[in-house]
């Protein structure tokens, strides 16, 4: 009898400790999953803004439409990069500006559902929407007080 009580309070600690590993396990799938997400989100935009902090000069940024699809210029020199959102991913085109290449030519960067790009008055706002439909925005002063509408 003493046995089949020690057996008993066995397996009631067992059952115990395999519940709360479970729940543990599973608050940590939803914590690493929604700190992956917002990863994603911030990656966006800190791409975007440090791409832009290295082409802010005179004239240097700028938002065109591209083919149908709205897209951020650095100019550098003869040459410009396009960032832009194409088929579910953020995009990135180096080219000269007289080549003729579209916004399925440009390098993937990652997975993005849209960005959105106004610049006025030195003002560069930025809002992407990631695969789950979260949005993150950021809006930055050009520094060097030019750009387009300035």
């Amino acid at each position: 009898m003493d046995s089949l009580g020690a057996l008993l309070l066995f397996g009631v600690f067992a059952v115990c400790v395999l519940a709360v590993l479970l729940t543990g396990a599973r608050a940590y799938g939803r914590l690493t999953q929604r700190d992956a997400e917002a990863y994603d989100r911030r990656t966006v935009l800190q791409y975007v803004a440090t791409r832009v902090r290295q082409a802010d000069a005179l004239d240097g940024v700028a938002v065109e439409e591209f083919l149908g699809v709205s897209a951020l210029v650095l100019q550098e020199g003869e040459y410009e990069t396009r960032i832009y959102c194409y088929e579910g991913y953020l995009m990135e085109l180096y080219v000269s500006r007289e080549d003729p290449l579209g916004p399925a030519d440009g390098e993937r960067i990652m997975a993005l559902e849209a960005l959105e790009l106004s610049l006025e008055d030195g003002l560069l706002s930025i809002a992407a929407t990631d695969e789950a439909g979260e949005e993150s925005s950021l809006l930055l002063s050009l520094r060097s007080g030019e750009g387009e509408g300035a």
